[in-house]
């Protein structure tokens, strides 16, 4: 089976570049522009992974992993921010995310990073 991987930033151009990498990789991806659309996607798919922006116009990154973990208490999910923002990534980690990335991120760092945190390879 195809791992699921829900990419959620407002950047058309991060979503692109992710959506392109991950699927070379063999793996099934979603895109989510906002919080949302990230939320039913979770729904709807239960991805195995989430690639969470967390400067999100709307609903920011802190609220959509909240209600994301509301929705599967053991989603996993990688952080991606803008700029050294140390509490919001404190925030995450404690809430449950896995690790971050800072924008801008060296795609091989973020290929391994889904690898390592897969539940399958785990």
């Amino acid at each position: 089976m195809e791992e699921k991987i829900l990419i959620v930033d407002d950047q058309f151009g991060i979503r692109i570049l992710l959506n392109e990498v991950l699927q070379k990789e063999g793996y099934k991806t979603f895109q989510a522009a906002n919080g949302v659309q990230a939320l039913e996607i979770t729904k709807k798919y239960s991805p195995d992974l989430v690639l969470l922006d967390m400067k999100i116009p709307g609903m920011d990154g802190i609220e959509i992993l909240k209600r994301m973990k509301v929705i599967e208490p053991d989603i996993r999910v990688i952080i991606m921010t803008a700029y050294g923002e140390l509490d919001m990534i404190q925030e995450a980690k404690d809430l449950g995310a896995l690790t971050h990335f800072a924008k801008p991120f060296d795609i091989d760092d973020i290929r391994k990073a889904v690898k390592d945190h897969l539940p399958v390879n785990k």
